[in-house]
């Protein structure tokens, strides 16, 4: 069985975003080589995900304003975890529901996605530099 392994890094400007990086998770599975596998995709820093779901642009909206309707980023003094000094503890709960890690297999070299599946990167406390872990293995 082989092995690869690859980082992703995002800076996004604004607190809170979706990326797809599909493209990215493609390249990576042509590199490894691997025809038949799995990729593991995951969000390396606990305010950021990874998802897999469709690349529209309203649902991206839709949420967007679920999650901050579910954990408003104010009034910031309504958590516990930012009397440390943080202001992110909605963050950490946008991430506990959008989840951290997503698992691909791979047939015939090509991620085996169902119609409209594409992975996306969720940026829930942006403006610093986050990673993503690509680890794909297989043959």
């Amino acid at each position: 069985m082989k092995s690869y392994r690859k980082e992703l890094w995002f800076n996004l400007p604004t607190r809170r975003g979706f990326v797809n990086i599909t493209p990215q998770v493609e390249e990576a599975v042509r590199e490894s080589g691997i025809r038949e596998g799995l990729v593991l995709v995951n969000a390396m820093h606990i305010t950021a995900s990874v998802f897999i779901n469709d690349d529209e642009s309203g649902l991206h909206q839709d949420f967007d304003r679920w999650l901050e309707t579910l954990a408003p980023h104010e009034p910031i003094d309504r958590y516990l975890h930012n009397r440390t000094g943080e202001d992110n503890a909605d963050a950490h709960l946008k991430r506990q529901i959008m989840g951290r890690e997503v698992v691909v297999a791979i047939t015939n070299g090509r991620l085996d996605f169902g119609p409209w599946e594409q992975i996306f990167y969720g940026e829930f406390d942006g403006r610093r530099p986050k990673r993503v872990l690509i680890k794909i293995i297989g043959e």
